[in-house]
């Protein structure tokens, strides 16, 4: 393992995922923060935009300048939104700079489905082949090989890690595979939407975008890639009055029965050492406040006959966003995975 210092750039800054990331480099004794980029609050001092960074951080907020930050930094988050992080990544990436991706505009393969799900246009397709999907659990070895990682979207990563042992193993009707999640209003990020502001969305539970969320699509692609053909996944999502946390129920359906003991040691065979991941014992089930703040994903599992239900709760800013890029950069610069991320 490496014990160079690498210098950050974070593009992006002032959003959730910027705050969130900035706490967790603060953290990190290879990485330091050198540009705080972003096109709003620009001059004001972090400590002043996040009272958390009070006196702990002596960096302002700065109009993005791609120049200075390919000469000073050789790893850039890019915290944008989506198909306004194609042409800056692009950009950086030909630099030579490290580029982890918090957008959606590298992490579908199939170009024409990004063009009309995020209905854009895209204006880099020849990176697509070269950007890798940054879930660990799932592609670590092309991650530490790679300079362009596409962190996946916070929904994806709780059902993927729900269901992947055994979609990979082929154990499942891929053509029958049901997703329930419900997550809080971080999801929806910093700028003000009328439908998360507490006087709305508090004491209510709400579905939204039933079958046609751009999650569904990401989770169908890296689902028939493990699975090594095509499936069918419907997604449905929740929004919660809770900040944080998502909770995610993969309804799913053997090939053949199996018992919940033989299951269970399928998720132990790719979990126990996975050191962000934790299995539950039989009986036992995942809750959003025990991975709130953490880079941890848990998961348990009920099952009988042919019937498996997974359930997996990740925190949607860390596992689902920020902790997911310090993992993917600690496995790109060589340094110890789980560096900054076991508190």
């Amino acid at each position: 393992m490496t014990e160079q210092t690498t210098d950050i750039a974070i593009v992006g800054a002032t959003g959730y995922t910027g705050r969130e990331s900035i706490a967790l480099l603060l953290g990190h004794p290879h990485a330091r923060i050198r540009r705080l980029y972003a096109i709003d609050n620009i001059g004001k001092p972090v400590g002043e935009v996040f009272g958390r960074f009070f006196g702990r951080v002596d960096l302002v907020i700065e109009e993005p300048d791609y120049d200075t930050l390919a000469k000073e930094c050789p790893v850039a988050f890019l915290c944008l939104p989506h198909a306004k992080s194609m042409d800056v990544g692009a950009d950086l990436h030909a630099r030579g700079i490290k580029v982890v991706d918090f957008s959606a505009d590298y992490r579908l393969k199939d170009v024409p489905l990004y063009e009309r799900v995020y209905k854009t246009k895209h204006t880099h397709p020849e990176l697509i082949p070269t950007a890798v999907y940054g879930l660990p659990e799932l592609h670590r070895d092309e991650i530490a090989d790679c300079s362009l990682v596409a962190n996946p979207g916070c929904y994806p990563t709780g059902a993927l890690l729900a269901v992947a042992p055994l979609v990979r193993r082929k154990r499942v009707d891929t053509t029958r595979m049901i997703f329930d999640a419900k997550t809080g209003v971080s999801g929806a990020g910093r700028t003000p939407n009328p439908k998360t502001v507490f006087a709305e969305c508090n004491e209510s539970v709400e579905a939204y975008n039933v079958g046609v969320h751009r999650h569904q699509f990401e989770i169908d692609e890296q689902c028939a890639a493990l699975f090594g053909g095509p499936v069918s996944v419907h997604f449905t999502p929740h929004l919660v009055p809770i900040t944080r946390g998502i909770l995610t129920t993969a309804y799913l359906e053997l090939t053949e029965p199996m018992s919940a003991e033989n299951v269970h040691a399928l998720y132990a065979e790719d979990y126990d050492k996975e050191p962000l991941v934790d299995l539950l014992p039989l009986g036992r089930y995942p809750r959003t406040a025990d991975v709130s703040g953490t880079n941890r994903c848990h998961i348990g599992l009920y099952v009988s006959g042919r019937r498996v239900v997974a359930v997996s709760a990740i925190d949607n800013l860390i596992k689902g966003a920020a902790g997911q890029a310090v993992q993917c950069f600690n496995l790109m610069c060589g340094f110890e995975e789980t560096e900054a991320l076991l508190a």
